[in-house]
């Protein structure tokens, strides 16, 4: 059996374990992915970026590459098939991008194999260890088993996380009581009034009963649909069998009749809403992302999101303690504050779930929450939930109102005229923005891993300088407010 060695392991080459692998090689990180799979499936599975990850995409010049292979720009987002509007915050992009997870996971493989890393496909881990210096990996190819040890052990690994299963950890949370069928359909003649192109969420789904529901998504190719349905209080007593052709053709039949043609069915998934959450994201020196930490139901464009903002998350702090410029503190903060999160959107897909209109009282009260989002209030609180730009991390000590917020990288003023902010995070390290350079020393005891930028002015009164993670999110503000 051969023994090698790297700095960290990543295990699973979804969307949440390419973008953790990009961001620790961008480091400097040597990484290993681990992927069961011995090629990418090329199956659509999730359509969306939500604008908040659009924005960390943009952080590192990846965002080109999803635009490249995007469908559509949805104008809007939806909580509960109630569409809600983005334009209220303040970002460049107040939308959504339609996009197959496929074609994700092809960028960021093409990225990541730019700097020098691959995937090893193939891979199946059996098992592994750990102690308090590394963690282990037992994984078998076609060649035979392989141990492989690294400072860190990160499971990207899904819903059946082999890495989460192996820690033993509570895995928290409820089994639901529906289920939901998703299937690529291309239609000879599509159903009459399917929208021809995805351009918002309204009229995209719709209930057909007190507890079922169907919806049709255009996706891009001409008669090629993504076709929804399923009923959120009929769950199988057995998840597990493969949907067959003739029950989508069944379920199309009944909810379209038979104006509709179908030509072919190129994929077919069942899914549930089980809303479950790891108790802990980190165990000594091994962690968790992505699906492989929390699963719920996929009400509001939500799952693939918060995995790559996971990732972001992740990757800049476990690439600090691997060089030794950080220790357990700052890695304990990636579970301090992605399990929040975490909980919050498995708390708004319950809320989500909670407005089927299952009865008169129920679709009065859904009505009634519908009138409730044409306010702005509700309709921002609303949409920051399910975009993720709303998400604001806790500081302590101070109350300055850049700290803890994100970037909205609208253009800066600077001597040598407008810039973009994000251009500057492209290297993966920290980034100064100032109005004089008198902070510049200060900020480099942070970090070295820093950029700085002279500006003319900042948004906020009074302000001289603000300290932007890597993620971008604000973490140091000059003169530092009183405590």
């Amino acid at each position: 059996m051969n023994n090698l060695g790297t700095d960290v392991i990543v295990v699973g080459a979804g969307p949440t374990g390419l973008m953790l692998a990009n961001e620790l090689a961008l480091a400097g990180v040597d990484v290993v992915v681990l992927e069961r799979l011995t090629g990418r499936t090329g199956l659509s599975k999730a359509l969306n970026l939500q604008p908040r990850t659009a924005e960390m995409l943009e952080l590192r010049g990846l965002l080109d590459g999803a635009e490249e292979r995007s469908f559509a720009t949805v104008q809007d987002g939806h909580f509960a098939m109630i569409p809600v509007d983005y334009h209220g915050w303040d970002t460049r992009f107040p939308f959504q991008l339609g996009i197959p997870q496929a074609e994700v996971e092809a960028f960021l493989e093409e990225r990541l194999a730019a700097q020098g890393t691959k995937v090893l496909r193939g891979a199946e881990v059996i098992d592994f260890v750990q102690d308090k210096d590394s963690a282990t990996v037992r994984y078998r190819t076609d060649s035979g088993e392989t141990r492989l040890s690294a400072k860190y052990l990160v499971g990207c690994d899904g819903a059946r996380s082999v890495v989460r299963k192996g820690l033993d950890g509570d895995f928290p949370g409820v089994d639901g009581e529906g289920f939901g069928v998703v299937a690529d359909v291309l239609f000879d003649k599509a159903p009459d009034g399917a929208q021809k192109q995805w351009r918002t969420m309204r009229n995209i789904g719709e209930p057909t009963g007190a507890t079922t529901f169907k919806g049709l998504i255009p996706l891009g190719e001409p008669g090629l649909y993504r076709f929804i349905y399923g009923d959120r209080a009929s769950r199988p007593a057995d998840m597990r069998p493969t949907v067959t052709i003739d029950e989508v053709r069944q379920a199309l039949l009944e909810s379209y009749g038979d104006s509709a043609i179908v030509s072919e069915i190129r994929w077919v998934s069942r899914f549930s809403d089980a809303a479950r959450q790891a108790a802990h994201y980190r165990d000594g020196r091994v962690l968790l992302a992505g699906d492989a930490a929390h699963i719920h139901f996929p009400a509001g464009g939500q799952g693939l999101n918060l995995g790559v903002q996971d990732a972001m998350n992740l990757g800049w702090k476990l690439a600090a303690t691997v060089r030794g410029q950080a220790g357990d503190e700052l890695l304990d903060t990636y579970e301090a504050e992605r399990h929040p999160v975490g909980a919050q959107v498995l708390h708004n897909v319950a809320a989500q779930l909670g407005l089927t209109p299952r009865s008169h009282e129920s679709r009065a009260l859904r009505d009634l929450f519908a009138d409730l989002t044409a306010l702005p209030e509700v309709n921002r609180y609303l949409s920051g939930m399910v975009s993720g730009l709303g998400i604001r991390y806790p500081t302590y000590g101070t109350s300055h109102p850049a700290l803890g917020s994100r970037l909205s990288d609208q253009d800066i003023a600077t001597d040598a005229g407008p810039l973009r902010p994000s251009t500057l995070f492209h290297t993966g390290g920290f980034v100064l923005l100032t109005t004089t350079s008198a902070h510049i020393d200060t900020a480099r005891t942070w970090s070295p891993h820093l950029t700085t930028q002279l500006v003319t002015a900042l948004p906020w009164p009074a302000t001289e300088a603000v300290l932007y993670r890597p993620d971008g999110y604000a973490c140091w503000v000059a003169p530092t407010p009183p405590r």
